[in-house]
């Protein structure tokens, strides 16, 4: 059974940084393209960002290019989300997702694997 870890979420002021990281447990990420979902309240699932597997093609919505950047760290079997600039619509639950194919995350469908979630909240 994947298992999939997520931690750095919290509360920041608007223009601020976190670093999201998802830690896996039982496999190798690097198998996967590994990608993050974001679900606000009242609102659909959106997916944020992937990293394919293989070649580490990279995809950001396009409300996030240039301030987000996904990366892996195959060392420590984790991925990372780096988050500038934020803005306080960028608040949501951030889901870790262990996919076959990035498009599952550009179609936020699909998916089988998710971490628990962790909470970003962008405020003054």
């Amino acid at each position: 059974q994947l298992q999939l870890v997520e931690s750095g979420g919290g509360l920041v002021q608007p223009g601020g940084s976190l670093r999201l990281s998802c830690a896996a447990s039982k496999f190798t990420l690097d198998y996967y393209g590994i990608g993050w979902i974001r679900q606000a309240p009242g609102k659909e699932r959106e997916g944020v960002s992937c990293i394919s597997h293989g070649d580490d093609n990279t995809y950001y919505t396009d409300s996030v290019k240039g301030r987000f950047t996904i990366s892996r760290d195959n060392a420590k079997n984790t991925v990372h989300l780096q988050m500038n600039s934020l803005k306080p619509e960028d608040t949501a639950v951030y889901y870790c997702v262990a996919v076959i194919d990035c498009i599952m995350v550009r179609t936020a469908y699909g998916i089988d694997y998710w971490g628990q979630g962790t909470q970003v909240t962008v405020s003054l």
